[in-house]
């Protein structure tokens, strides 16, 4: 198991506190390059978790390239990130994470960015933030569980969607129509309109003849 942090010591070192609901947090330091901190009920992981809410393997903090992320290991009651679950979630752009009611923290000091960040290409560093945001990262597809997205339908979507529904229900209303009469939806209206048409010409009047 890690080693608890002690107050006011290695400050300069990532740290996970765990917060379960009406105990006090408990704060866990552990190295940079750590690569695996597994959370969870049983005594096996490296930070045991007294919670019902918590799976006996629950979650695995892993090390990747410009940081770390948080992986569900097919728990009960998932991971979730601003109360939305997912299968992984990259730490340290913020935003409220939890393991099922047990709140999840994690801390970075200002060179540990740095140098994770560091890690990375150029092009997939976002100006905007010193460390990867999970809107910049592709965020897996869980088992059953909702995606975030990052915005709504495009007009060109809803346009499409629009004319296919229209599409669909004239069709099922053509069919209905030739079950129920014998005839074509689209001769009935041809010979509809050519009749109209007919009828509504307009009529030549004859003009009056001059007077003498």
């Amino acid at each position: 198991m890690l080693e608890t942090a002690q107050p006011n010591r290695f400050q300069s070192m990532p740290r996970v506190t765990i917060t379960v609901p009406e105990k006090n947090a408990q704060p866990y330091r552990f190295q940079l390059d750590r690569q695996s901190v597994t959370f969870g009920r049983g005594d096996e992981n490296d930070i045991e978790i007294d919670s019902g809410s918590v799976s006996v393997s629950h979650a695995e903090m892993r090390r990747i390239l410009g940081g770390y992320e948080l992986v569900d290991l097919d728990s009960t009651n998932g991971i979730q990130l601003d109360g939305v679950k997912y299968a992984v979630i990259p730490l340290g752009a913020g935003g409220e994470i939890s393991m099922g009611d047990v709140k999840f923290d994690f801390l970075l000091a200002d060179d540990e960015r740095a140098v994770l960040t560091a890690e990375l290409p150029e092009a997939a560093v976002d100006s905007s933030h010193e460390f990867p945001h999970p809107s910049a990262k592709a965020i897996t597809q869980p088992n059953g569980y909702p995606v975030r997205k990052s915005g709504g339908l495009t007009v060109g979507a809803i346009v499409l969607f629009l004319i296919l529904t229209a599409c669909a229900f004239f069709a099922g209303l053509a069919v209905r129509y030739q079950k129920d009469t014998g005839k074509s939806l689209i001769e009935a209206i041809q010979e509809k309109y050519q009749a109209t048409g007919k009828d509504e010409s307009p009529r030549a009047i004859p003009m009056a003849e001059p007077q003498p």
